[in-house]
């Protein structure tokens, strides 16, 4: 998968049990290390916005999810005036931290693909 997510490795590493179990541990490390929960964020939360693909994948968010993630925002961005993290009870747990942007994103990829494939098509006269 490429484009403003990112090439994934993940499918392959959950496939291999050896490969999670080495993995897994790391990755929790450098999730909790990163400090993003401390202050409140998603992982989604810190995709790069000015691209094409996110911005039409933000307009497919639920007013719900659009007035979470807001409230995110605002909420980090106080904290970050205030020089410090959130308190502990209002981190995000990673059990909390899903990727519910990214799905979005991948269906206005899967779009502009098929745009693109539709637009080359080229129609022969018989």
């Amino acid at each position: 998968m490429f484009g403003p997510v990112g090439l994934s490795l993940a499918p392959y590493v959950r496939s291999s049990r050896t490969l999670s179990k080495w993995i897994a541990p790391v990755a929790t490390w450098y999730a909790n290390a990163s400090g993003y929960r401390k202050y409140g964020f998603k992982y989604d939360d810190l995709l790069v916005e000015e691209t094409d693909e996110v911005q039409r994948a933000l307009k497919r968010l639920t007013p719900a999810e659009s007035y979470d993630r807001a409230f995110r925002l605002k909420r980090a961005s106080q904290a970050s005036v205030l020089h410090k993290p959130l308190e502990k009870s209002e981190w995000i747990k990673p059990e909390e931290d899903v990727r519910y942007l990214v799905p979005h994103i991948e269906n206005v990829m899967k779009e502009v693909d098929e745009r693109r494939a539709w637009d080359d098509l080229k129609v022969e006269r018989k």
